[in-house]
């Protein structure tokens, strides 16, 4: 079945299936296939849970593109977000998603000239797309009437009620109309906003896009053991290696930001930073530069990196590791994303290995070990590629305008030393093993063991068997490997080698005996 037919059975136009098709989209992703429709034949509202990189703006902006009218004098659909840069971000998909339906679409938001955005107006807009501050601005100035409403989003409602915008939101909502249809969205819905769904909404459906099913198979994913120091280096290694490198690069700090960009530009690289001590004009600029490829690598803090909606990269490296689960899965949803592959590297040192173990559990993420790209396999992929891109041009016949200028330099040279002449002329500095530093992998000691505390004994009815039971139904382990076995009146201990020792504590945590885990690492006095 092709990709065009799947988008076909959603129900969506063929002017819609053209904006589609020139977006590049291959599958629809799950929240488009159940919200589409729904949204297409049904007269309810949605509530849809979904985090960033699911493709929820084309699930409501395609049936809005669908179901508004051309021509109409007033604001038909208003989607609220919580960030400026969210706001531009939206408008913008939903602007190249209209295709040829004449629909006007602005976003109004802070920080830009209040001057523009009452001209834009006052000409008339279809769908507005902005921030709740910015928002109210204009209904307190009567510039914008939320009274003739056919649709209303909120996008990000979770992001909104934490940077406290709910009020806002609540005053939003006595100026729309109750006959409108409205879309509610956002990774996780806490009390306050499904309160918000029981006074404005009339009948609803939800869905939920779970968190493991975020972690596709259309990315694949790896880690390196490396030292802090070995990093930077490792990056470049990445990039090099990578015909067409198209990624982000997420660090802790805005100082780490800064520092690895700057790097990476006295390298060579196509680099810039993003975090929240650049200007919101900045901000704009280097991202249009990273949207437009005129820059390959964005080096960014989570925050910062936060709504930004980037179609087909390459690559996401976790240059630090993320601070949970769920920031791991945000960040590697932004690669292999409308049925295209991409790749999550992320950077562990060994200080590290156990949240790693914690993350790979808890985001159901097969992440397997790779070695570091040696700097010979690095020469080697780019001499290929040198080989390659010369054979390419010879086959298209593009080298023939400069074939006169080559007998003339060949003269009574032998071609294996002009050719060589040219290489070193054209490719020296990138070919120059110089250019790269050693780096030091740090390996994770897997041979050793882990002594482990069990807080059940004898008087709980525990014995060597049933623990050993217990440890095998949590871990895939051999008998052989549980070792050191003592069974007290009220607790016990077990020896197990490191990384099941670890499985088994992170496992632990859904059990406990009051505020006690069951099984936790024994302290040395202990053993």
């Amino acid at each position: 079945m092709s990709a065009g037919s799947r988008f076909k059975e959603l129900g969506l136009s063929d002017s819609s299936l053209k904006a589609v098709e020139k977006k590049g989209f291959e599958v629809p992703t799950q929240i488009q296939e159940i919200i589409i429709p729904i949204l297409l034949k049904k007269d309810v509202d949605i509530i849809g849970q979904a985090q960033t990189g699911t493709g929820k703006t084309a699930a409501f902006g395609l049936p809005l593109i669908e179901r508004l009218k051309e021509g109409e004098k007033h604001v038909q659909a208003l989607i609220m977000v919580p960030t400026r840069e969210l706001a531009l971000q939206v408008s913008e998909e939903i602007n190249s998603l209209k295709g040829e339906k004449r629909l006007r679409i602005s976003a109004v938001y802070g920080g830009q000239s209040i001057e523009e955005q009452l001209r834009r107006l006052r000409s008339g807009i279809d769908i507005v797309v902005g921030t709740p501050g910015r928002i109210i601005d204009h209904l307190h100035r009567g510039s914008l009437k939320l009274n003739r409403l056919s649709y209303l989003v909120l996008d990000e409602a979770d992001e909104m009620l934490d940077m406290g915008f709910i009020e806002d939101i609540e005053e939003i909502l006595t100026h729309v109309n109750q006959d409108k249809r409205m879309m509610l969205f956002g990774a996780t819905m806490p009390d306050r906003i499904l309160g918000l769904v029981k006074k404005f909404m009339k009948k609803y459906e939800r869905f939920v896009i779970k968190k493991d099913q975020l972690t596709t198979n259309l990315v694949d994913q790896i880690y390196f053991e490396v030292s802090n120091s070995g990093k930077f280096e490792t990056l470049c290694r990445i990039v090099d290696i990578e015909e067409s490198f198209y990624g982000l690069v997420f660090c802790r700090t805005k100082a780490d930001v800064d520092d690895i960009a700057h790097k990476l530009l006295e390298r060579g690289y196509s680099a810039e930073a993003l975090h929240g001590d650049i200007s919101q004009s900045q901000r704009e600029r280097i991202l249009g530069k990273f949207k437009s490829r005129k820059i390959n690598v964005l080096v960014a803090t989570d925050v910062a990196a936060r709504g930004i909606d980037i179609e087909n990269l390459t690559h996401v490296i976790n240059y630090s590791l993320p601070q949970n689960p769920d920031s791991y899965v945000h960040r590697i949803g932004r690669t292999g994303r409308a049925g295209k592959e991409g790749t999550a590297i992320t950077f562990v040192t060994p200080q590290e290995y156990r949240n790693l173990l914690f993350i790979k559990r808890h985001a159901k993420a097969e992440i397997r070990k790779e070695k570091v790209p040696g700097i010979k396999e690095v020469l080697d992929i780019k001499k290929k590629r040198i080989k390659k891109n010369l054979k390419e041009i010879i086959e298209s016949g593009e080298h023939q305008a400069y074939k006169s200028l080559a007998e003339d330099i060949l003269g009574d040279s032998e071609p294996a030393d002009v050719l060589s002449a040219m290489i070193k002329l054209s490719f020296q500095d990138e070919l120059d093993e110089k250019k790269y530093a050693q780096v030091r992998e740090s390996s994770v000691d897997r041979s050793g063991t882990t002594r482990l505390f069990v807080s059940l004994g004898r008087t709980d009815g525990l014995t060597p068997r049933k623990l050993i039971d217990f440890i095998r139904n949590t871990v895939h382990i051999k008998s052989e490997n549980i070792n050191d076995i003592e069974i007290f009146d009220r607790f016990s201990f077990v020896t197990l080698p490191f990384e099941e020792a670890e499985i088994v504590i992170n496992k632990s945590r859904e059990m406990t005996r009051g505020r006690k885990p069951v099984v936790s690492r024994a302290r040395k006095k202990e053993n």
